[in-house]
């Protein structure tokens, strides 16, 4: 039998971390669920409580030499069996035990003419994250746009995809930090030009996202930043690339990604932003 979601572990040496996660994963009251565990050649035991977690028909366990986090979640994307693929990294945890059970009725709650059709059409459904860092939960775009593409696509911690959109086309191993982002614009600027995708946004909290990662020291985030600069300009003509820079330039972009990562302000500015979310989609 087909399992609905496939949730997707990366690993190597995670420690404790993996247990963490594992168990946030087998509370779910939704069971309609298989577990893929990439495991890159950990070397310090930790795989050992998979099997205290969870029954053997419950996982998959790929024990694979990769070349990066991102080859790593290729490779189990192939594996994967469910309709609907997640990745939950180490370290993150599912924000309550309801969120496959919640995530599953809004894919299946459009009317009776879109339920008839779900499976036809692929898409990304997403919500928010709760980041433990800063304490405060963090709203994703709730309507995707070209502008919104450019800005702030939700992290792959908030996203549900169809798993065929992550088999046609796979993350672009040659990018070190954004490559969950260029997929995200493939599927909004390309698949669509062939066919439906839909983008669906549910207010929930998703993931209780542990975050200081590897995307995020200092190193990392300048080659993000590169990164963003190649795939914008890889998908969005130079004038309106022009004209979204104007606007984050205007915005002050910076100051409010400073207060966004500050614990003082961070709360602030999340108000800030959902509120200006809830102006746009009046």
């Amino acid at each position: 039998m087909v399992p609905y979601f496939s949730i997707i572990v990366v690993c190597l040496n995670p420690g404790e971390k993996l247990r963490k996660t594992l168990e946030s994963i087998c509370v779910q009251t939704f069971r309609d669920y298989e577990v893929i565990i990439k495991d890159g050649g950990s070397k310090d035991g930790s795989l050992a409580c998979i099997w205290e977690i969870f029954e053997k028909d419950k996982v998959k366990l790929i024990e694979k030499k990769d070349q990066g986090i991102y080859d790593a979640m290729n490779q189990a994307a192939a594996q994967a069996a469910g309709d609907y693929a997640y990745y939950l990294n180490c370290g993150d945890l599912f924000y309550s035990e309801e969120v496959l059970e919640k995530m599953a009725e809004f894919i299946q709650s459009f009317d009776e003419t879109e339920r008839a059709r779900i499976k036809e059409i692929p898409g990304i459904y997403y919500g928010n994250i709760f980041e433990r860092l800063t304490g405060q939960k963090v709203a994703s775009n709730p309507h995707m746009d070209a502008f919104g593409c450019y800005r702030n696509v939700p992290c792959h911690q908030a996203c549900f995809y169809s798993r065929e959109l992550l088999l046609a086309h796979p993350f672009q191993i040659s990018y070190r930090v954004r490559a969950d982002y260029e997929q995200f614009l493939w599927c909004f600027f390309v698949m669509q030009k062939e066919r439906e995708v839909r983008f669906a946004y549910r207010d929930l909290l998703i993931a209780d996202y542990e975050g200081g990662g590897f995307s995020e020291t200092r190193e990392n985030r300048r080659i993000s930043a590169a990164e963003h600069k190649e795939i914008t300009r890889k998908y969005m003509p130079k004038g309106q690339l022009f004209r979204f820079r104007m606007v984050m330039l205007l915005s002050l972009a910076p100051l409010r990604t400073k207060m966004a990562e500050n614990k003082v302000t961070a709360g602030i500015y999340n108000k800030m932003k959902e509120a200006v979310y809830a102006l746009k989609n009046r």
